[in-house]
């Protein structure tokens, strides 16, 4: 049949599959949205970006009601050659992947997909779900190419990454590679090629392999901080003119969607044998417990207000997913006389004062996330700060 749009993302109004359609569409490509969330959908059509990306609404801007729009009607998908599927593969309660939420959602899709189309999956994939969905195409008698092509993005770095990053493309067929090849070509000239397997092990090693790379920091801060050494100070040292300790990171929350779920979709598809990964959880996951039971010992919490600046998950972010310092917010409701939270960014949590109450009632602060805002601020009262913003470190 013939095609009226070039492209249509599936799940296209989140962190990944919004940029990635503004991109397509800023290089002159035809592209819609199709997301079930109406009002993230009116707020794109209406030229607004529903989250913080440096760099997107500009092009959303020039774009949309041109070559880009977005709808929540799954008719769209039927109208584009190629369906880009973003959507997400979280872990549940009990830190078991589900194989089985992609090859479903593009079933529940297969009655809008059409002969010819190439479809594309984006989301970071469990082992061998990309075989699993072109059997599921195949089931239905669709002729339709079936091609994995990881999401690499890190979120506020997408308008610049999605045209600067080599593209990692594989598919079920030399034709389905060849077209996601000439597709992800209108972005950047680096593609690599895998086999669908290596691509889903590829993307699953990546965010495993960062994940772990914090835990050795935040090991390393903790043992440096109990022996009262000043862990940045040390790494600075251990990194001046040394190439070798040079990609040690800071220390720091180690938190959002996908590096901690990625990790536990590793150790799942490993038959729950890796110890590195399980180790790196406890390490992470236990660093805001650490920070209180170190204030507990030099402070009487009950006493105080404690006042965590920043609740995103990472700097200049306005994304709360699994974020720690919502952890450290319920630890310390237990813990503490009262909480304070604040963030400049963050607009869906109600519970936020205004930063200048937070600095005038806070007996003590804790960095969650280092916004550059905060870095300049003149502080009466002591501060963790992990991240080392301030450079005073975690001891006050």
């Amino acid at each position: 049949m013939g095609f009226t749009r070039d492209i249509v993302v599936v799940g296209g109004c989140g962190h990944v599959g919004l940029p990635l359609g503004l991109t397509f569409a800023e290089r002159g490509l035809n592209v819609a949205l199709y997301d079930v969330n109406e009002a993230a959908v009116a707020t794109v059509n209406s030229g607004t970006m529903p989250f913080d990306e440096p760099g997107a609404e500009e092009v959303l801007r020039r774009v949309v009601g041109t070559n880009f729009e977005a709808s929540t009607d799954p008719c769209v998908v039927r109208s584009a050659e190629c369906v880009v599927v973003v959507i997400g593969t979280p872990v549940d309660e009990h830190l078991n992947p589900d194989p089985l939420a992609v090859p479903f959602a593009v079933e529940a899709l297969a009655a809008h997909l059409v002969d010819g189309q190439l479809l594309v999956l984006r989301s970071t994939l469990y082992p061998g779900v990309t075989t699993l969905v072109a059997e599921v195409i195949e089931r239905l008698g669709l002729d339709v190419d079936v091609a994995f092509c990881p999401e690499r993005i890190a979120e506020g770095k997408a308008m610049v990454e999605l045209y600067e990053l080599p593209q990692i493309v594989s598919g079920r067929s030399p034709q389905a590679v060849e077209r996601a090849e000439k597709l992800f070509r209108n972005l950047t000239e680096q593609v690599v090629h895998l086999e669908p397997e290596e691509a889903e092990l590829a993307k699953l090693f990546t965010n495993t392999w960062r994940y772990l790379r914090f835990a050795i920091a935040n090991q390393l801060f903790m043992i440096a901080n109990d022996f009262g050494v000043d862990y940045e100070r040390l790494r600075s040292a251990m990194a001046f003119d040394y190439p070798r300790a040079a990609d040690l990171p800071g220390a720091g929350f180690a938190a959002g969607p996908c590096l901690f779920k990625d990790t536990m979709q590793l150790a799942a598809f490993n038959n729950n044998n890796f110890v590195l990964g399980h180790a790196s959880m406890t390490v992470n996951e236990g660093l805001p417990l650490y920070l209180v039971a170190r204030l507990e010992k030099q402070y009487d919490l009950k006493s105080l207000t404690v006042g965590i600046l920043g609740m995103a998950f990472k700097a200049e972010s306005d994304d709360i997913r699994s974020s720690l310092s919502y952890k450290l917010k319920r630890i310390l409701r237990f813990k503490a006389g009262a909480v304070l939270c604040t963030d400049p960014y963050v607009t869906v949590d109600s519970g936020l004062v205004p930063l200048d109450d937070v600095l005038e009632m806070a007996d003590l602060l804790i960095v969650g996330a280092p916004h550059r805002v905060y870095a300049d601020l003149e502080l009466r009262q002591p501060v963790v700060d992990v991240w080392n913003l301030f450079g005073r470190g975690v001891r006050t």
